[in-house]
């Protein structure tokens, strides 16, 4: 399976500015700019559509790997950290956080952690991820 997506930058970089597209349609012509991305500005940044992407991609890690155990769960809610640091030669996300709760029946705190670490390791966007990943992952009761 193939997604799509496509960026357009026009300008230089403080100046210019750009939209990102997916063929999907959710996105289409969505702004970003310098200081969407490095100054906190509204909008969008490749920096939060990598956040979506991975807190996406984790809560369904989770959630099939907790009912492949026998515990499917009632929700998974992530919510991903993406940091963008200046480094040596430019910028690089150098870590993403990923803040976990979960609502699962009959599940054990050390079952839910495994599974919880286990999705962390396995979700195609980690595997992507060339940074430090920390997981902090709640079970709620």
């Amino acid at each position: 399976m193939d997604s799509k997506a496509s960026a357009v930058w026009k300008g230089d970089l403080k100046g210019g500015s750009g939209t990102i597209s997916a063929n999907s349609g959710v996105l289409s012509g969505a702004a970003y700019t310098f200081a969407t991305r490095f100054e906190g500005s509204a909008g969008t940044n490749p920096e939060e559509l990598i956040a979506a992407a991975h807190a996406g991609c984790y809560s369904m890690a989770l959630s099939h790997g907790l009912a492949s155990g026998g515990n499917a769960p009632d929700h998974v809610s992530t919510t991903a950290t993406v940091t963008l640091d200046a480094v040596e030669g430019g910028f690089a996300v150098t870590k993403i956080h990923l803040e976990c709760s979960a609502r699962v029946p009959g599940i054990s705190a050390a079952a839910f952690e495994a599974a919880a670490n286990d999705a962390k390791a396995g979700c195609p966007i980690s595997k992507l991820m060339n940074a430090e990943i920390s997981l902090n992952a709640v079970l709620e009761s």
